[in-house]
């Protein structure tokens, strides 16, 4: 799943190139790509907090038992397992941005009407004042 070489390092670059690649398509009017995209740069930041604190930044090894908490695509999970949870949760702005952000899934690939919600991810995760990402980015 993941290679052992995984860090907080890549998880943080992930996010950035992601979050790049789903602007690219919204602009390109690939609406169901970048919705995709979008998601995937929140999951690669609450990994890179995740990796934040564990040994040496290191992303943890797949054994059994962690696997259920960090080899997942569950976005409201990862925040939880991060300890990002409530701080996502702590105005009522970024609560809304939250809320919409977090019922993103990897599933959504196959879902023709994601397109659909791809403006409303991206301003959620890039809002300058407090946008999801901006919130992770302090944590991670």
């Amino acid at each position: 799943m993941y290679s052992d070489d995984v860090n907080r390092a890549d998880f943080k670059k992930l996010a950035l190139t992601r979050l790049d690649d789903a602007r690219v398509l919204l602009k390109n009017r690939r609406y169901s790509a970048a919705y995709y995209l979008a998601g995937y740069a929140v999951e690669c930041s609450l990994k890179a907090c995740l990796a934040k604190k564990t040994r040496r930044f290191d992303f943890p090894p797949e054994p059994e038992q962690v696997k259920n908490v960090y080899y997942i695509h569950k976005l409201e999970t990862l925040a939880k397992a991060s300890g990002l949870l409530q701080v996502l949760r702590g105005t009522p702005k970024l609560d809304t941005y939250w809320t919409l952000v977090k019922n993103w899934s990897e599933t959504s690939r196959y879902d023709p009407r994601a397109g659909n919600r791809a403006k409303d991810i991206l301003l959620a995760i890039e809002d300058p004042a407090e946008g999801v990402l901006q919130c992770i980015k302090h944590y991670w």
